[in-house]
């Protein structure tokens, strides 16, 4: 589903660092893909990947947008998620103004919701495997081949990540991919995992990480108050001994 990638370097002129990556030119179309095809497809493309370890991560820094996304690896899913949604929140507090709110139920999500919600994943003989996601699969980061009318994806902040990680950003408003349309048909080819009922919370958590980062990229932008109210709507459901953490709101 990517245009075949040749060779990358670096060379110096007049003294300044250049970069270059060459692949092959495809001309495409940037239009929604049909659902049923991204669904199949990149279900197929989640299972047929392998980690070369057996763990989540990736060998070298991804980045998601202009920021470099942790990526170091690991075993856990719910370890590793932590340590990635942690270091997005990082990125959203250095560049958005103070918020003790946001940074109270992020600290709660981080230290309750997820090993509660994610850790039960890897649990009572449990497994789940490492897919290669694409990890910004939005549908700028998608085309239609002229040619071929084939799928395509492109500008990838990839990693090895539950599979479910890769469809958070569909719940996301701003997209014009249709989480209710484009999810269905890719759980129709890729199941969700167990526990089942607990599918839309973890496809919750997965959207703030999304939103987080778009926030930090976007002083002020209004998904920073969503990814707040889905954290403290977690924090309510799955951490609720001290839900008064979610109280406050932003003035």
């Amino acid at each position: 589903m990517v245009p075949k990638p040749y060779t990358w370097g670096k060379f110096q002129l007049q003294g300044v660092d250049f970069y270059f990556f060459l692949c092959d030119f495809v001309d495409m179309r940037n239009q929604l893909p049909d659902p049923i095809q991204l669904g199949k497809r990149l279900a197929d493309f989640h299972r047929a990947s392998v980690s070369p370890n057996g763990k989540f991560g990736f060998g070298i820094s991804t980045y998601h947008g202009k920021f470099p996304q942790y990526v170091d690896w690991d075993s856990n899913w719910a370890s590793f998620f932590t340590k990635l949604l942690a270091d997005a929140l990082r990125l959203d507090k250095e560049n958005n103004d103070p918020w003790p709110e946001l940074e109270r139920v992020s600290e709660r999500t981080l230290t309750k919701v997820i090993p509660r919600l994610l850790g039960v994943l890897q649990e009572d003989g449990r497994k789940i495997k490492p897919c290669l996601i694409h990890g910004d699969l939005w549908e700028g980061n998608i085309g239609i081949s002229c040619d071929t009318g084939e799928i395509l994806i492109f500008d990838a902040g990839a990693y090895y990540a539950h599979n479910e990680m890769e469809i958070g950003m569909w719940r996301c408003a701003r997209h014009k991919i249709n989480a209710r349309m484009f999810t269905k048909q890719y759980l129709k080819f890729y199941p969700p995992s167990e526990p089942k009922e607990e599918w839309e919370d973890r496809n919750r958590i997965y959207c703030v990480k999304m939103n987080i980062v778009h926030s930090a990229h976007h002083k002020g932008d209004i998904v920073r108050q969503t990814a707040f109210k889905d954290m403290c709507y977690l924090v309510d459901k799955y951490a609720p001994e001290e839900s008064d953490v979610t109280a406050g709101s932003k003035s």
